[in-house]
């Protein structure tokens, strides 16, 4: 099977030593990647920054820094995959007017104009032909099932994995996790707390139930 994963964080630029980006470190997505290609898939990682070496044994690896370049490698890449799991954190905004020289502190508060990136998973659920299967990831703080199912059904997954982060020990950097995989089919599987490695084998098993 032809697995697509992508991974970490994405940075939108201020200037050209500022920008904005989130905690994401890519452990999770890598750990996917991993797992499918132990289990003999062919498999293509699009992944932002992240101090994380790439799996061994990858169709295809490619490297990225904004939501406009995951946006663009990830359409590109998904008409020619089976299954797509969207484990990285993509900017929602991105600062409008990003300036080409580094800016100078002044007197007074700064005030930046973000503008939207596109939304990546929606894009890829509009693309979606019969045959291929679409699984992404909601990170949450709050309202976790109501939040992940209204996020499945706008986004045309067929699986969702839901995760509580700003949890000690699990989530965003973490070494462990622990998911609830939801189905578009309604139902459900619990998958407790465990290494980013055991759970990623775990969510990819469910995923590839006949």
């Amino acid at each position: 099977m032809k697995i697509l994963v992508n991974a970490g964080p994405t940075r939108e630029k201020i200037d050209p030593v500022r920008f904005i980006s989130n905690h994401s470190s890519g452990k999770m997505g890598y750990a996917i990647a991993a797992a499918a290609v132990k289990m003999g898939h062919e498999v293509t990682l699009v992944s932002g920054p992240v101090t994380l070496p790439p799996p061994e044994g990858l169709k295809k690896f490619i490297s990225i820094v904004s939501a406009a370049e995951m946006a663009e490698m990830m359409k590109k890449e998904f008409v020619y995959a089976d299954l797509a799991i969207l484990c990285a954190a993509v900017a929602d905004y991105r600062p409008a007017h990003p300036e080409n020289q580094k800016m100078k502190k002044k007197e007074g508060n700064l005030f930046l104009e973000l503008e939207r990136t596109e939304d990546i998973a929606l894009s890829l659920g509009k693309m979606k032909k019969n045959g291929q299967l679409l699984a992404g990831f909601a990170a949450e703080t709050n309202d976790l099932e109501a939040n992940a199912l209204t996020k499945m059904q706008k986004k045309n997954f067929d699986f969702i994995a839901a995760n509580v982060v700003g949890v000690p020990g699990r989530g965003f950097g973490a070494e462990e996790n622990a998911i609830t995989l939801y189905k578009a089919d309604g139902t459900k599987k619990e998958l407790s707390l465990k290494s980013k490695k055991e759970l990623a084998e775990e969510l990819l098993e469910e995923l590839l139930k006949k």
